[in-house]
């Protein structure tokens, strides 16, 4: 008989992170856990003691399936970055304490490169002490940013409503014949993953954006009102879209020029904002025409009525592959996906080790970018393509998605 479960959720969530705690939770109900409980906001709340019996809230098919389809973090999330071990014993201490307490025997983590750092630390720990506890890591993330996996779940979702959003946006701006310029501001901080696929929105009816400026180039704001001018030379409506995390020369956020950022998180990142409104405040100052910023903000991450039916089944599927993986003694491990070809599109699950994984940041390769640095490639677009397919019908209410949302007390 297997021993007992618990999951938490960490970090900023997606539109299918719970998709990965539905597979979590059924794979190990399947398999014969004796127990699943979910940690209430993360690891923080966990040494709260927060916790809850899943089982006395996902409790038939129905409940699984509107879990897969509601955005946001079921459980609730944190951003808490552990100590290092030889600085926070009694914290460990207490972590492992509660886990005895509970007869844990496996422990899952959805997350993204903070939440596979809290992996990392707890295998490390549990060696030091000789526990049998299996600690695996479940990606997830929209910035797309994990090392190792060829893709993120949640990354899929988000690109597709980013390309499906931009596309509305270009159509919105031909509405007046006056000269304008749109800048959309995209999140990934230092990866341009999601910024690249504001480029899904050119196809036979849309032009796309026409630029795209990426984290991964240095950013030079002279050389970008020069390329503005010279695309207003050709078309009124210009929309360009730009990285919530682009720099200058000099290692600044282009956002730092317009505020002071003085709030970051427990693993020193700053928050991100402001960079479209600043380059089309500057843009008005030097071009004099009529500019809008455009923030998509929190609505990449819960956008979950257009979610990509194909970033909702990998979701469940590498939370099914975890606890597969702990089942059969695996630890300080993360589940990765493995694409095996483009055309038809077809992905695996595999495990890799957490150090390969852990406080790495992946970014847009070199190749994938135009030479100029306004544009993402082909390459780029083939990549993206095939993780946007498909959509899982919402169950709707009176006109309005449901959602599976957590009610009840902890324990």
């Amino acid at each position: 008989m297997r021993g007992n479960v618990i999951v938490g959720q960490s970090g900023g969530p997606t539109a299918v992170i719970n998709s990965s705690l539905a597979g979590v939770f059924k794979t190990a109900k399947d398999r014969g856990a004796k127990k699943i409980y979910g940690m209430r906001h993360g690891i923080k709340g966990f040494l709260d003691g927060q916790y809850v019996d899943l089982s006395e809230h996902i409790k038939n098919g129905l409940d699984i399936e509107l879990l897969k389809r509601t955005p946001s973090s079921y459980l609730g999330s944190c951003r808490y970055k552990l100590p290092d071990l030889d600085q926070g014993k009694d914290i460990y201490e207490n972590i492992f304490a509660r886990l005895n307490e509970l007869e844990i025997e496996y422990f899952f983590y959805i997350g993204g490169n903070d939440s596979m750092d809290t992996i990392k630390k707890l295998s490390d720990y549990a060696k030091t002490i000789k526990s049998d506890i299996k600690f695996i890591g479940v990606p997830k993330t929209i910035d797309n940013d994990l090392a190792v996996t060829d893709h993120t779940p949640g990354f899929g979702s988000a690109a597709k409503y980013i390309g499906t959003i931009t596309k509305e946006v270009i159509r919105d701006g031909l509405v007046y014949d006056v000269e304008c310029v749109t800048i959309l501001e995209i999140m990934g901080r230092n990866a341009g993953w999601l910024t690249g696929a504001a480029a899904l929105a050119k196809g036979e009816d849309c032009e796309g954006p026409d630029m795209i400026c990426l984290p991964e180039v240095t950013f030079d704001i002279d050389k970008f009102i020069q390329q503005v001018k010279d695309i207003q030379k050709k078309k009124k409506s210009v929309v360009i879209a730009v990285s919530e995390g682009i720099k200058l020369a000099d290692g600044r956020y282009v956002c730092e020029l317009s505020d002071n950022i003085d709030s970051v998180d427990a693993f020193g990142h700053k928050s991100l904002s402001g960079t479209a409104k600043f380059l089309a405040n500057t843009v008005a100052k030097e071009l004099g025409c009529k500019t809008r910023a455009i923030e998509f903000s929190t609505l990449q991450r819960c956008a979950s009525h257009i979610s990509s039916r194909v970033d909702i089944t990998e979701a469940f599927q590498v939370g099914g592959a975890a606890v597969k993986a702990a089942f059969e003694g695996e630890t300080g491990k993360m589940i990765i996906l493995k694409r095996v070809s483009d055309d038809p599109y077809q992905c695996t699950t595999d495990i890799s080790d957490i150090n390969q994984v852990a406080n790495i940041e992946k970014k847009v390769p070199e190749s994938w970018i135009t030479k100029d640095g306004t544009y993402v490639s082909d390459e780029f677009i083939s990549y993206v393509k095939p993780l946007i397919q498909a959509e899982l019908a919402p169950m709707m209410v009176e006109g309005i998605p449901a959602h599976l949302y957590f009610q009840g007390n902890i324990l």
